[in-house]
């Protein structure tokens, strides 16, 4: 986490464009889902769209406002800010830096989450950076706001969660045993 940059809205880089390319395959039954979602940072935007499903943008996905320290690594923000950092990091109330809270944050993903359509049967499927998928199942399994620090998500790694508002489960789902061609 320490060279993730806060509120990143830098594009897809040729790095990026292959690894999608690579998993492509195995991600594309998730364009069946009855809806499909973006976050709005471009990367996001641009994975959905390299994953063929064609998403709606959502700002209710967008990133934590990390106001002045946005486009700072934590490792920036601290050399720059250190007390500030610390009471970020120790208090999910605090927003220090100027922008959104880590409770605020994952209260937003959450009430998200919480409005998807509840019908038997309904898949929805929503592409965000890892901090918005680490926020929402912080809101999901009701966990306290300091576990946000301790879930790590993986670009192009898929999390699942079942339910509806106030009664969300988390899906681990099997991977199939095909080998990576190379």
């Amino acid at each position: 986490m320490l060279s993730e940059r806060f509120e990143d809205s830098r594009p897809l880089d040729q790095a990026g464009w292959s690894e999608v390319q690579r998993v492509a395959h195995e991600l594309l039954p998730l364009a069946a889902a009855d809806l499909r979602y973006c976050s709005p940072a471009p990367r996001s935007r641009a994975t959905g769209e390299g994953l063929g499903y064609a998403p709606l943008v959502q700002l209710a996905l967008r990133d934590c406002d990390m106001g002045r320290w946005r486009g700072l690594t934590l490792g920036e923000a601290m050399a720059r800010e250190p007390e500030a950092v610390d009471a970020w990091l120790a208090d999910p109330r605090s927003a220090s830096h100027g922008g959104e809270s880590l409770l605020d944050f994952i209260g937003r993903v959450g009430n998200w989450l919480d409005t998807r359509p509840a019908e038997d049967g309904c898949r929805v499927v929503a592409v965000a950076e890892p901090s918005v998928i680490r926020a929402a199942l912080v809101y999901a399994l009701k966990a306290p706001p300091a576990t946000y620090w301790n879930i790590d998500v993986r670009s192009l790694s898929t999390i699942g969660v079942a339910g509806r508002p106030g009664r969300w489960s988390l899906r681990l789902e099997s991977v199939s045993a095909q080998p990576l061609r190379a």
